[in-house]
């Protein structure tokens, strides 16, 4: 039986030079970012705080001149309600937690809301 001669190993491979063929390029997607949601800042009704008090309060934490604060002061007046403004979220909680303690501060009973838009 004649002699098996062992196979030599296979010489080494050296990489070639990429040269774009067959590469696959990674796409960087772009976030689908959704807008922040808004809400409405409401001042609600009473039969005790000053209309005056209403309308520093919107000219003061809204930056609403002195006419447009007197249409939203008529608005809460008649219809028990009014949009003081629409914000994010943070901003409108914010600016209702500053209503509610200058109302404190003042001794009126001014109730404000945060509500989604």
């Amino acid at each position: 039986m004649p002699e098996e001669k062992p196979t030599p190993p296979e010489p080494l491979k050296r990489p070639t030079p990429d040269d774009g063929q067959g590469a696959v390029v990674a796409e960087r997607q772009a976030a689908k970012t959704e807008p922040p949601r808004m809400y409405q800042v409401v001042l609600l009704n009473d039969d005790y705080t000053p209309m005056e008090f209403v309308v520093m309060v919107l000219q003061e934490y809204f930056q609403r001149d002195l006419e447009t604060a007197t249409q939203i002061m008529l608005k809460v007046h008649k219809e028990g309600r009014g949009v003081c403004g629409v914000y994010t979220k943070d901003v409108a909680a914010t600016k209702v937690e500053l209503v509610l303690a200058a109302a404190r501060r003042g001794g009126h009973p001014l109730q404000c809301i945060m509500e989604a838009a």
